[in-house]
């Protein structure tokens, strides 16, 4: 699915595209933490056994406008990060009266990829049955992926997901296997095809919405228009966004703005689900 003349190691080492992002990761860290101070939340709640199978429910200051739950699952290439580094992210779906759920999910290399796609159906299985809600499906980059395999799963054992807007997802793995990210995943080039949304059937029906950010590599954005037009192929709702100048660590800014048209998105998505 991706041309053999593309650096893929370029096209997909992100930190190196930015050189700045770990002020974007700083702030990320730091505006979470303050989030958490003042938001309306139940933290730490067990999906499963494991150590890192905990998530945190950030629900609307105002009440609850009822409707589906906002999922959003970080990124960090499945290998970085934890649920702490986006609490932030809630705050405009928050102030638009949905509640977000935000989980974290054990990294590689001490969980497989497959195992991490598991664990995060397990963790919307616990949002669904606790809440008696539907989800919507977000997340960033890692994040986006995970996003799009709980809407395309073949088997949900909850309510199924019909809506997700994944962030600078990553649908087509195999271009990974011969890059440094793969040293922590381990991916053969079968088990990257296996993993990929994009070679699985597709969902019969629902909505997606794949975001990119406009100053992106072209990889990142040829992963979301792909996936928007096979995806459209077979009876699913699809619609590329591109966000005007973003990179890879600013494109999820918009989030914590209750206007910003990312948050707008989910709350059409929240209508479909």
């Amino acid at each position: 699915m991706a041309s053999g003349s593309l650096d893929f190691e370029t096209e997909y080492n992100n930190r190196a595209r930015v050189p700045d992002h770990p002020v974007h990761i700083a702030g990320w860290q730091r505006d979470a933490a303050a989030y958490r101070e003042t938001a309306r939340s139940e933290l730490d709640l067990a999906y499963g056994p494991g150590q890192r199978h905990r998530l945190d429910l950030f629900h609307p200051q105002g009440g609850d406008a009822g409707g589906p739950v906002v999922l959003f699952i970080h990124g960090g290439y499945w290998q970085a990060f934890d649920k702490s580094s986006s609490s932030h992210l809630a705050r405009g779906a928050n102030m638009r009266g949905l509640t977000v759920a935000v989980p974290s999910y054990t990294l590689a290399p001490a969980a497989t990829l497959a195992e991490i796609i598991a664990e995060i159906e397990e963790a919307a299985d616990f949002i669904m049955h606790r809440t008696g809600r539907s989800i919507v499906a977000t997340g960033h980059s890692a994040g986006g992926h995970l996003a799009a395999c709980l809407m395309a799963r073949s088997a949900p054992t909850q309510h199924p997901v019909r809506a997700a807007m994944p962030i600078s997802g990553l649908f087509d793995l195999s271009p990974l296997v011969g890059t440094s990210i793969n040293k922590a995943l381990g991916l053969t080039i079968e088990e990257a095809h296996r993993l990929s949304p994009l070679e699985w059937a597709p969902p019969s029906g629902g909505s997606l919405v794949a975001v990119v950010g406009g100053a992106e590599s072209s990889e990142f954005l040829r992963q979301s228009r792909v996936i928007v037009g096979e995806w459209g192929k077979t009876g699913v709702t699809t619609r590329y966004h591109e966000v005007p100048g973003a990179h890879h660590f600013d494109v999820i800014a918009g989030l914590t703005y209750p206007a910003d048209p990312l948050v707008e998105i989910l709350v059409e998505l929240t209508a479909k689900a």
